[in-house]
């Protein structure tokens, strides 16, 4: 979606140095946290899982 993680943090309540280390993995992620991410990004949360690895 091209933001920043400054400008995801401020569309949801997650600190943007978190948003950081969740997407290079490394802290655990709640529930919640990936709801708040979600809304954020204005998608599904199932969405949040859909990736290929490789």
């Amino acid at each position: 979606m091209g933001l920043s993680y400054r400008e995801l943090a401020q569309k949801c309540d997650v600190d943007h140095s978190n948003i950081s280390k969740i997407e290079k993995g490394e802290v655990d992620v709640r529930i919640s946290t990936i709801q708040e991410l979600a809304k954020g990004l204005e998608v599904h949360p199932q969405e949040l899982f859909d990736f290929e690895v490789g």
